[in-house]
């Protein structure tokens, strides 16, 4: 007998232990999720800080992160001060290229984790692009084209949202991932 179900659906969960395990390892802070994925219609670039990168191979997406100013200068503070860079070298504003680098170079460790994490648990190998960080006054929705017959179309698309949480600061992960089943044999 065989087992289906959605790839987003199997691959959010570890992009979740991905994330939690890399920031808690980069920043030293807690970091918890919220155990409820949303299914949402659209994923967007969202002020003030936002990062994201395509997926491709065995299985294809998009992932986005989404930062409010506060939660991007905790990040990247805890993140720099872990690594022994006195405070006071540090930069003072979530619109500083600084930041946005490191925020990017997180989400690249980020995705070099699940992907390995996916690899063990299902023997699938997806690579990454480079992921860029930005500063955003206001949303940019993505809709990636993930494969030649469907590109452009929504419909094979699904797209979920995952809540985080440091410290009493919130970010969010989206990810767009082209409609796939995973079956076990």
């Amino acid at each position: 007998m065989t087992n289906s179900r959605l790839g987003v659906d199997l691959i959010v969960p570890i992009l979740c232990q991905a994330t939690r395990e890399t920031l808690e390892q980069c920043t030293g802070r807690e970091i918890v999720f919220s155990p409820t994925i949303q299914k949402i219609p659209k994923i967007s670039i969202r002020p003030d800080l936002g990062g994201f990168v395509e997926i491709f191979g065995d299985y294809n997406g998009l992932v986005v992160m989404n930062f409010s100013a506060e939660a991007a200068l905790a990040i990247y503070h805890y993140y720099m001060m872990n690594m022994g860079i006195p405070e006071n070298d540090l930069a003072s504003h979530a619109s500083s290229v600084e930041v946005a680098d490191s925020i990017g170079e997180l989400i690249n460790q980020i995705m070099g984790h699940s992907q390995q994490l996916v690899e063990t648990s299902y023997n699938l190998n997806a690579h990454s692009g480079q992921p860029k960080a930005l500063t955003l006054n206001r949303a940019i929705s993505l809709t990636p084209e993930l494969s030649i017959g469907n590109a452009g179309s929504s419909a094979s698309i699904d797209n979920r949202r995952i809540s985080f949480q440091m410290e009493q600061l919130h970010f969010y992960m989206e990810i767009a991932m082209e409609r796939t089943e995973f079956i076990s044999l």
